[in-house]
């Protein structure tokens, strides 16, 4: 039912939806630039028979709108001290249980100067693959395209995330971060390389 919703919206709406869902591993949504993305995410997702788990902010989820999320797989995360949640994540995912979550990598809609490497850095800690997702506004398509593996280089990794991600634009493109990480995540990398 779910699925047959999902693809008469997406049809209605003008956009199609690419690729295979994958079953289980750290998704990178992106580009992240509208409250928009949320909603086909779940539609590509429902679409493809799954429903993922949604790293989100926890101030969205007060009020009636918290309810609402958690039904959507929406777990509240306190930027300012993830560890907790990430550990109970990464606790699950070792369950041995398909688990699929999605992060936002560049962590807010709004145009940022780096991507968050937290995706990266809980692939590595699960042992899971990253799974690339897209949300295209200029051709209105959305989906999945390759799943990689967190190496220990993550230059390298990042440099296959960035390739894949030099054509896709966002909802509202304006927005668009580049798909880098922050100097401390490069130094680092330069460091034990």
């Amino acid at each position: 039912m779910r699925s047959r919703l999902a693809s008469l919206v997406l049809r209605a709406s003008g956009w199609t939806a690419v690729g295979q869902v994958p079953r289980t591993g750290v998704l990178v949504g992106a580009p992240h630039t509208s409250n928009w993305d949320f909603v086909m995410m779940l539609l590509v997702m429902w679409r493809g028979g799954v429903t993922p788990r949604v790293l989100i902010k926890k101030e969205l989820f007060r009020g009636p709108l918290g309810w609402l999320l958690h039904r959507l797989g929406g777990l509240p995360l306190d930027r300012k001290n993830p560890g907790s949640v990430v550990r109970e994540l990464v606790r699950e995912a070792r369950g041995g249980e398909p688990f699929l979550l999605i992060i936002a990598a560049e962590g807010t809609r709004q145009k940022g100067e780096y991507w968050k490497s937290g995706f990266w850095r809980l692939a590595r800690m699960a042992k899971l693959p990253i799974a690339l997702a897209f949300i295209d506004g200029p051709t209105r398509t959305a989906g999945f395209g390759p799943t990689i593996s967190a190496t220990a280089d993550v230059v390298a990794d990042m440099d296959k995330v960035r390739e894949f991600y030099r054509d896709k634009h966002g909802i509202h493109p304006e927005l668009r971060t580049e798909p880098r990480l922050p100097e401390e995540d490069r130094a680092a990398a330069r460091e034990s390389g």
